[in-house]
């Protein structure tokens, strides 16, 4: 028995008359009679009566009529969900999420991606770069978000977008009276920067920017992340400067003031994958990616 005998008997029993049911096959007549003969012999029961109008279902073809169609529809159904992964519109995306990126970016960009891929799984991994590049080697995520990325020979790296960098500080700060701060005033005062990891980090970014406008930045701590930079400044720690996406953690007694030198103060959000992977997923993904940077930013 193949799926051509379920489709033909399927057609007969909702036609009740070979001769319509081999039109609506597109098939002769004596075929299609010869194709159920076959089946009636292979399962050894009667399927059909014969009648001067046509045919009638006997008990046995009534449950088999309920089994052919249910197997009908999981065929289809496992048709169009083949389909669906092959366009990279169902199955499992595991990501390598760090940083600041996860306040507001990330987000955005997931939700873009699920409003065209609602099927599709979603997994996150917190990891630090090194662990990301190392997860995508081992195949245990497919993407990876991270920012000041050395380029590899395996990875691929994908720009996201260019993120605007802001200055946090006490509410009572001389500067906190400035809509804008230019950016070599981060100079004068202590700095927690952040993170403490792998290098190049975001650490070297501002110590970069610092370099470029002639000025040396007085480091008085790094530490592991955003969060925990934020809260020394509410406790009077100096100041920090973090992405714009961080700027929505809200501390009492702190303010965010943007840079004057909005063009040059950025920092680089970035997704890293395989470069041998071509998987239907992985290529809907960046299709979103895509997307997203050809939107007007907010």
């Amino acid at each position: 028995m193949d799926l051509r005998h379920l489709k033909y008997f399927i057609a007969v029993a909702e036609e009740l008359n070979i001769g319509r049911a081999a039109l609506r096959l597109c098939i002769s007549q004596p075929p299609l009679t010869r194709q159920i003969q076959q089946l009636e012999e292979e399962l050894g029961v009667q399927l059909f009566i014969r009648t001067p109008r046509g045919v009638e279902l006997t008990q046995a073809g009534e449950m088999f009529y309920e089994e052919a169609t249910n197997i009908r529809a999981l065929v289809e159904q496992a048709i169009e969900r083949t389909k669906r992964a092959g366009q990279g519109k169902l199955g499992r995306l595991d990501i390598g999420i760090f940083g600041t990126g996860i306040l507001g970016t990330i987000p955005r960009l997931l939700q873009l991606f699920k409003d065209t891929n609602p099927d599709v799984v979603v997994s996150l991994h917190t990891l630090s770069k090194s662990e990301q590049i190392e997860a995508l080697r081992q195949r245990r995520i497919t993407i990876g978000f991270n920012r000041m990325l050395v380029p590899l020979p395996d990875i691929t790296t994908e720009l996201i977008m260019r993120e605007p960098l802001y200055l946090v500080i006490s509410a009572d700060h001389p500067l906190a009276r400035l809509d804008s701060v230019p950016f070599m005033e981060v100079a004068k005062y202590p700095l927690v920067l952040f993170p403490s990891g792998a290098r190049p980090n975001f650490v070297d970014r501002i110590v970069q920017l610092c370099g470029n406008m002639g000025v040396t930045p007085q480091i008085s701590q790094v530490v592991g992340d955003a969060v925990t930079g934020m809260a020394l400044v509410a406790g009077g720690f100096g100041m920090t400067i973090v992405p714009k996406s961080a700027t929505t953690i809200s501390l009492p007694g702190v303010v965010c003031r943007p840079f004057r030198d909005a063009i040059s103060a950025t920092v680089d959000l970035s997704c890293i994958y395989r470069t041998d992977d071509h998987s239907p997923i992985l290529q809907a993904f960046l299709a979103s990616v895509q997307k997203f940077r050809e939107a007007p930013s907010d």
